[in-house]
């Protein structure tokens, strides 16, 4: 109609038309105004568009459209951050690949979603999604950048509460962050780390939240995506979890066997009435055929697609290591071996393992392992074999014969691998609290007088227990029940042992006796026997031989127990119950995310080849095959979530007492224990950052009891994660804002500070073998023994010693895993590192965490220095490895330091 009355118009003027801009909601702007002579008279009016219409005389009106004078829309975009991965790469060569360069050519790479927070306040309905399409705009340093066009967002969108993801790709692609710009209220930045799976497999978009929020505050406009999520993660319970999937759920330890192969390799279901323990992630595999109640394996094991390794081209040296060693260098240093139970020859033979080596055989895998092992694996330029040399242990570095000295072995049993085993004795005799009528007499044969004498002291016995000198480490009851059985496998033995410390007056550690215990069997009594350092020659062969059965259960207990169970095994149900209850959104949830990165792959990878039957454990510790069983075990007896804290634990154990007057409000019993004294000031620095942070977000002393998510998360660890042990009164409660950060401390130090006291020296202590020895495979020679055994014990008591050692293959193979274990990925997370963004944007929690680093920090320079104190004898002095396992920094590597926020090797 415009057109025709103009062109009917008797003084019409020309016009310019130029094209509609972009506009803000509501509001139609032109790029320039245009003259119009109409005939009829157009009453003066503001239009809904914005048009300004003004009456004009004489023969007609002329109507002059301008444009309104507004500020210009704000330009919104996304900037989208994607690591390059390995898969990534490799697909280039495929159909795949070839399709997502098109969809990047095309800017279609990834569908962005802007949700708003809050629900429109009139209908109650949530607001129709901002949408964008991102396309590559740079690769540069193993990195994809990604931008979406601006954004229409209407002007009562509000705050953007969530980002929806769609990936256009047919491959995932591992999603780093995003940060949106432009917006009225600033910069928005969300840490992703995390895989978003192609829509073609999976139509479910991804939701990422920009802010934390307790469930009672959480926006209008959220509430939906928050449960949504949740529901996702949990699953049905039902079906096999395939590669990708984000499914979280429990299940028993029923598939460390496999009874498909053999029955020889069937292992009891570990998680139940029978075997209580911790539960894992479910993956749903089918039931093995020859046992209904073991689930059948296969090569890879499921973990939640978020859990795995990140596989970056730059980072996951440790674990891609690992994994080499289980299945490429474990098998090549098998096929070096004629007789797999070969011990080794003469102790310099030992020494060859870090001066020669061992050649590798020709093998397709021997370039691989050079590549991704260049510490241990080397190429000779002679021949197109590898040899396999070890680095020499900071331990044998310093001083040569140092794992002879029983004053290293005490003072190692402070400030060694295994640190957190000691107690204190406080009655008398030791007795066992198992049947007698199975085990025998339940008394020790400890004896007042020989602790008076070995003690070499002027102190009465009863002085002595009462001035709190007298120290144990007891594996009697756990190993007891296993004795037998394991005498029954070919290659190894089993006793069940104590050894007795005592204090000295100059507050270091001396190792007083060794009791050695086999129950009745096959008609013959109980055989026990007390081992002291005696002067003549026979005896002091028999110590030293009792020492390496006594240090063999230390150390199998250690990697079982200590290490397995109370760090991996205890915190993976807390992951489990993290996910599937605690929203992403959720400010507990992100502050437990970083401290349970990789832990459940690390444990899956565990399952595949290291404690599944006739893995590495089983071949090279001393229970074998009942390794991992014997950790179940030590779950029912010992394990109590309450004790798992380090002033609790002290305290239990009798090495600490409570004291408002001392730091850390506790008084230890030995004053020079490096692993507590280091240990509670670590424990502080954590306590007070999660204090910091729990209260920044309960306010009110009743939100931790309202906080719907939190009570079923708690209630889920013990009733489903933990629930052979649901019914036991010592958990802690949750109903205060104490009791939460009592929880989350507890937590955060198992995963970083006690993980990393029991492994990252694990090298530096076991890789020199004969100080850690992982087995002892042949019985004392006092015990029953033949005439061939007495003559050769008598006549060559070093090469009774060197068989009763691990084979030369368990040695370098437990050599081998032991570096790796303790080796720092370069794309390790430390402790106190840098929070995720949704935390750091908030000023209370950005200045609460930068306490917490400029804590740790200080902790350094004390450790340092406490080290340089050569009047704590168990941390320095000559030839004396210093203790720095709970030092919070480290560099890539073999470090004996370092405390990662997570278990993640």
């Amino acid at each position: 109609m415009l057109r025709q009355n103009l062109n009917s118009s008797k003084s019409c003027t020309s016009r310019t038309l130029m094209s509609p801009a972009v506009h803000s909601p509501g509001l139609l702007s032109f790029g320039a105004s245009f003259s119009v002579g109409v005939k009829d008279s157009i009453p003066a009016r503001k239009s809904k568009r914005g048009l300004s219409v003004r009456r004009r005389a004489s023969t007609g009106v002329k109507a002059i459209f301008m444009t309104p004078k507004k500020t210009a829309a704000p330009t919104v975009k996304a900037d989208i951050t994607v690591l390059q991965t390995v898969g990534g790469v490799l697909s280039h060569l495929g159909l795949s690949r070839g399709m997502d360069d098109i969809a990047d050519l095309m800017g279609k790479t990834l569908l962005v979603e802007l949700v708003a927070a809050n629900a429109d306040p009139k209908t109650g309905e949530e607001k129709a999604t901002i949408k964008s399409y991102a396309r590559r705009t740079e690769i540069k340093d193993n990195k994809e950048y990604y931008e979406t066009g601006n954004f229409d967002i209407p002007e009562d969108f509000g705050e953007v509460g969530a980002i929806l993801i769609e990936n256009e790709h047919r491959t995932e692609m591992h999603l780093q962050k995003i940060v949106i710009n432009g917006l009225p209220a600033g910069t928005v930045e969300v840490t992703c780390d995390s895989w978003i799976h192609p829509k073609f497999t999976n139509p479910e978009k991804r939701v990422f939240f920009t802010k934390p929020y307790l469930p009672s505050q959480t926006p209008s406009g959220l509430t939906r995506y928050r449960d949504r999520e949740l529901t996702v993660l949990r699953g049905d319970g039902t079906g096999e979890r395939k590669k990708g999937e984000r499914i979280y759920d429990y299940d028993v330890y029923n598939d460390l066997g496999d009874p498909d192969i053999k029955p020889e390799t069937a292992r009891p279901v570990l998680g139940g009435a029978k075997h209580p323990y911790p539960r894992r992630c479910r993956t749903g595999r089918p039931r093995a055929k020859t046992d209904p109640l073991s689930e059948s394996r296969s090569s890879t094991v499921y973990v939640p697609r978020d859990e795995e390794f990140a596989e970056v081209k730059q980072a996951t040296f440790s674990a891609k290591t690992l994994y080499s060693v289980l299945h490429a260098l474990v098998p090549a240093l098998g096929a070096t071996a004629i007789d797999q139970t070969q011990g080794f020859p003469y102790f310099t033979a030992i020494d060859n393992l870090f001066d020669e080596g061992i050649l590798l055989p020709d093998i397709p895998t021997s370039g691989f392992l050079r590549n991704i092992i260049p510490r241990l694996v080397r190429a000779l330029s002679e021949t197109r074999n590898s040899v396999l040399r070890f680095e020499t242990p900071e331990l044998i570095d310093r001083d040569k014969f140092a794992w002879f000295r029983d004053s290293e072995l005490a003072r190692q049993t402070l400030a060694g691998l295994n640190p957190c085993c000691i107690k204190l004795v406080t009655e008398w005799p030791l007795k066992s609290a198992l049947d007698p009528k199975t085990y025998g007499p339940p008394e020790s044969g400890f004896t007042k007088e020989m602790v008076e004498c070995e003690s070499k002291s002027l102190l009465t016995f009863d002085k002595i227990l009462k001035q709190k000198r007298l120290f144990v480490l007891d594996y009697h009851d756990v190993l007891m029940p296993y004795v037998n059985k394991v005498r029954e496998i070919k290659g190894t033995t089993l006793y069940g042992s104590r050894m007795l410390f005592f204090l000295t007056e100059h507050s270091s550690l001396s190792l007083l006796a060794i009791e050695l215990t086999r129950p009745p069997v096959d008609g013959k009594p109980q055989w026990k026997q007390v081992f002291v350092e005696p002067s003549d020659a026979t005896g002091l062969w028999l110590w030293r031989l009792a020492k390496t059965h006594a240090i063999a259960h230390d150390t199998g207990y250690h990697q079982l127990v200590s290490h397995w169970l109370r760090t991996h095994a205890c915190t993976e149900p807390y992951i489990i119950a993290t996910n599937r209850q605690l929203s992403a959104m959720h400010p507990i949830h992100a502050l437990l995310k970083p401290h349970f990165r990789y832990t459940m792959e690390i444990n899956a990878l565990a399952r595949e080849a290291l404690i599944n039957a006739g893995g590495i454990i089983e071949n090279s510790f001393s229970p074998a095959k009942y390794s991992i069983e014997l950790s179940s075990v030590a779950y029912d007896l010992l394990w109590r979530f309450d004790h798992e804290a380090l002033p609790a634990d002290l305290i239990n154990r009798g090495m600490a007492v409570e004291d408002p007057t001392q730091p850390h409000g506790l008084k230890l019993t030995i004053e020079d224990y490096p692993y507590a004294n280091d240990g509670l000031l670590m424990w502080d620095a954590i306590k007070q950052w999660v204090t910091d942070y729990v209260t920044h977000y309960y306010k009110e002393e009743t939100a931790v009891e309202s906080d719907t998510e939190l009570q079923a998360w708690w209630t889920e660890i013990r009733t489903l994660g933990h629930g052979d042990k649901k019914d036991e009164p010592w958990w802690p409660k949750l109903k205060t804002s104490a009791d939460l950060i009592g929880i989350i401390t507890t937590m955060i130090w198992v995963v970083s500070c006690h993980h990393a006291a029991v492994n990252f020296g694990q090298y530096h202590f076991g890789g020199y073998f004969p100080n850690r020895p992982t087995i002892a495979r042949t019985p004392m020679p006092v015990e029953n023994p033949s005439e061939e055994e007495k003559k050769k014990f008598l006549e060559r008591p070093e090469q009774f010693l060197l068989d009763c050692f691990p084979s030369q293959v368990q040695a370098a193979t437990v050599m081998s895993i032991l570096d790796v274990l303790s080796t720092h990925s370069p794309d390790e997370e430390y402790l106190g590192m840098e929070a995720q963004s949704c935390l750091a944007e908030d000023k209370v929690i950005k200045a609460a965490l930068e306490q917490f680093r400029g804590r740790l920090k200080e902790i350094e320079g004390i450790i340092d220095a406490r080290n340089a104190n050569t009047d704590l004898y168990h941390r320095a002095g000559a030839g004396i490895v210093p203790y720095e396992l709970l030092k919070p920094s480290s560099s890539a590597g073999v470090t004996g330091k370092g405390v990662p926020n997570s278990i993640s090797i």
